[in-house]
């Protein structure tokens, strides 16, 4: 057999990116096999990346993500419950594919939903679980609730406010002070090394 037909076998196959905006965003990141190695962020989203970020965090209450893009199965529950613990199928789990999920969430959250301790590297899908009713339906409500949750909190963390104009006034004047001493500095050190070249030890 050529070395040609054993190519397609060796290479691994990798699913198409799926961003929630355009690709000509300007935020470059590396994932790493560790679960809990962190995503190297190399440059800030755009501006109008982060407004729609804000736009969609600012309604997700409203529009919460559907249901249908996830999966359900239940188990026995291993947990207190009397006399039916571990007899009845009440154990939710809910497993949410990181293929269908990223394109409904603003790609800012892309490497922190990476790094969470729900993302099960080897399906690619975030798998989280209820166990505290013994009714099936208040379990998964209780697991759709944790990944509302989740995503809730993480974008409350990593998609920053809007800058008052207050705040920009306040960065624009210490810069421009940064500016005019960094400025002054360097005329003074050009003075020095100019002073030094004019005197003469020797005459």
């Amino acid at each position: 057999m050529s070395t040609r037909n054993l190519l397609p076998h060796i290479l691994p196959r990798y699913p198409p990116l799926c961003p929630f905006f355009s690709t000509s965003s300007s935020v470059i990141t590396r994932t790493f096999a560790s679960r809990r190695a962190a995503t190297i962020q190399v440059a800030q989203p755009p501006d109008e990346e982060l407004t729609a970020a804000r736009q969609w965090l600012a309604g997700f209450d409203a529009n919460p993500l559907p249901h249908h893009i996830s999966q359900i199965s239940f188990s026995r529950s291993g947990g207190p419950g009397g006399q039916n613990v571990n007899k009845v199928n009440s154990k939710a789990t809910l497993k949410v594919p990181l293929v269908d999920l990223m394109p409904l969430v603003p790609r800012i959250l892309h490497s922190p939903l990476r790094s969470s301790r729900y993302f099960a590297e080897r399906t690619q899908t975030l798998v989280i679980q209820s166990e505290e009713s013994r009714k099936q339906a208040d379990n998964v409500d209780s697991c759709f609730d944790k990944l509302h949750q989740l995503l809730k909190t993480m974008a409350a963390e990593v998609i920053p406010g809007e800058t008052s104009e207050a705040q920009k006034d306040r960065v624009q004047k210490l810069k421009k002070a940064e500016n005019e001493s960094r400025i002054k500095l360097k005329k003074l050190h050009s003075n020095k090394k100019s002073s030094r070249r004019g005197t003469k030890y020797d005459e």
